[in-house]
C-alpha cells in the first residue's frame, strides 16, 4: 500500500470512484456523476493544506481522502472538510484508517485546526471511524437531503487539533 498526495493523472480513478459512491450510496448527496472536467475544477481547489490523498495497491488507486476548504471567508482559513471514498473493490479491506491517517497529518502539519466532516444517517461504521481519530458529534441537522427517495438526516461531527 502507498499512501502519497493525489496528482492530476489520479482524476479518472478518483472520479470514478465517486461516481461509484454518488450512484450506490448516501455518502454523498450528489445525485448525478460528475465529470473529469468538475473534478478538475474541485481538485484545483486543493493544495498541500486542503490536501488529496490517494491509496495505492498494486498500481491501482484504492480509495482517496481529501480535506476541502470549509469557506471562501478567510476567517474560516483553518477549517476544513473532511472526505474519503474507497473503490468498491477495496471495501473491507483496512484501508480507511491509514488512509484517513495520512490525510488528516498533512492537513494538520499544514496549519488545519479544525476538520468537519457530514455523515449520513446510518453510516455508523463511518462514524465510528470518525470518532477513533478523535472527531466528536457536535450536531444532527435534521432532514437537509433527500437521496433515493429518502429524507436523510446529516450528523456534523468536528476534531479539534491543539
Amino acid at each position: 500500500m502507498i499512501l502519497r498526495a493525489a496528482n492530476t493523472n489520479d482524476l479518472p480513478a478518483i472520479t470514478a470512484i465517486y461516481n461509484d459512491a454518488v450512484i450506490n450510496s448516501t455518502a454523498t448527496f450528489d445525485i448525478e456523476n460528475k465529470t473529469l472536467a468538475d473534478m478538475q475544477i474541485w481538485f484545483n481547489h486543493h493544495d498541500e493544506k486542503y490536501c488529496v490523498v490517494v491509496c495505492e495497491i498494486n498500481n491501482e488507486i484504492a480509495g482517496w481522502a481529501s480535506l476541502t476548504r470549509y469557506s471562501d471567508r478567510t476567517a474560516y482559513d483553518r477549517t476544513a472538510e473532511f472526505s474519503i471514498y474507497l473503490h468498491p473493490n477495496f471495501k473491507g479491506q483496512k484501508l480507511s484508517k491509514p488512509l484517513m491517517e495520512y490525510c488528516l497529518q498533512q492537513g494538520i502539519k499544514n496549519g488545519v485546526k479544525a476538520v468537519l466532516a457530514r455523515i449520513t444517517e446510518g453510516n455508523d461504521i463511518s462514524i465510528k471511524l470518525h470518532e477513533h481519530f478523535g472527531f466528536f458529534m457536535v450536531g444532527v441537522l435534521k432532514q437537509v437531503g433527500v437521496k433515493f427517495n429518502k429524507v436523510l438526516d446529516v450528523n456534523l461531527m468536528q476534531l479539534l487539533v491543539e
